[in-house]
């Protein structure tokens, strides 16, 4: 048996008066956007866009488009690797909340949604410009994000994630620049249009090794498709409501910080290569820093070297070598 490590979760609202704590990872797509002197008109806004496209979606008995509001839940995993108290702020996912105003009812929406962590940010700017340096072509280490991996299945399989949310999270970010998509005749009634592709991507493969496995799909009046990564059965599993939740939230997150791509003036076609450098596109009024968030994801990667991977190395190294997700689901 492996070494059982404590997960405990703890939660706050993302609306116009959040502001990040001390401990989150300021290149969080949300921390980013609460800094600064436009930071609650940045919230206010982003919410907005965000309860406007969930109505434009959810429009069958919904004549104002006015009938939902979306609130949301930034969800902090944390991780004691000792049991003596000392955790390390492991993940970061956010959980969606539905309001029916014609109804006065409060529905759960997708858990999910946006994703980060220390040790994604360690693996991608520490240990892959490590393996890579003086490198002609680039590839990624052996057992490259097998503890992220496992981590990750670690917490979705917890009593803490148990106790909390009753279905497994779905996870939608940017689909990759350096793949190309096609379009397929499959078409779901909330999704949209599904594309695929001949490759996976590395985030593809990355989240692979966290269980999750990933479609791709352009949702109505959208310009570019979304990556969906879910376990299970992403059709099937969730209410109509729950995927517009996440289309919701995430697609306006892409379009502040990808205008490129889901900002862009002109919708994929049949064959879609999506790039951060197309010039036809619009900006949305909320300021964003994509500059500072690289640097920070290299600054926050060094940290969890610092803080998690040297201190905690050779416990860490024997719970992966041991660890099963068969045996944590047991």
């Amino acid at each position: 048996m492996s070494k059982e490590f404590t997960c405990s979760i703890k939660s706050i609202s993302f609306d116009e008066n959040y502001s990040p704590s001390d401990n989150t990872r300021l290149t969080t797509n949300f921390a980013n956007l609460a800094r600064g002197e436009s930071r609650q008109e940045n919230l206010r806004k982003t919410l907005t866009m965000m309860n406007n496209r969930f109505n434009s979606l959810a429009h069958w008995d919904n004549p104002q488009a006015d009938r939902y509001s979306i609130e949301l839940e930034i969800i902090s995993v944390d991780l004691d690797i000792e049991g003596n108290g000392e955790n390390f702020p492991a993940i970061e996912i956010l959980k969606t909340n539905i309001v029916d105003h014609k109804n006065n009812q409060r529905l759960a929406g997708m858990v999910g949604n946006s994703f980060s962590s220390y040790v994604r940010d360690y693996d991608f700017s520490v240990v892959l410009p490590e393996h890579n340096k003086n490198q002609t072509k680039l590839s990624t280490p052996e057992n490259f994000g097998d503890l992220h991996g496992k981590l990750f299945q670690y917490f979705v399989n917890s009593e803490a994630y148990k106790a909390n949310f009753n279905k497994a999270p779905v996870i939608c970010l940017s689909v990759s620049s350096s793949k190309t998509y096609h379009r397929t005749a499959n078409q779901h009634p909330v999704l949209g249009v599904e594309y695929q592709q001949n490759e996976f991507s590395p985030t593809d493969q990355y989240f692979a090794k966290m269980g999750l496995t990933v479609r791709y799909f352009m949702p109505a009046n959208s310009v570019a498709p979304l990556a969906f990564y879910f376990s299970g059965d992403l059709v099937d599993d969730y209410t109509d409501l729950e995927l517009i939740s996440a289309i919701s939230t995430m697609e306006t997150f892409q379009k502040i910080y990808r205008p490129e791509i889901y900002n862009a003036n002109s919708a994929a076609g049949l064959v879609y290569q999506p790039s951060l450098k197309y010039q036809d596109y619009s900006l949305t009024q909320i300021v964003y820093d994509r500059e500072e968030r690289s640097q920070l994801a290299v600054k926050q990667g060094k940290f969890t070297e610092e803080q998690f991977i040297k201190p905690y190395q050779k416990i860490l190294a024997q719970w992966a070598k041991s660890y099963t997700t068969k045996q944590n689901a047991a």
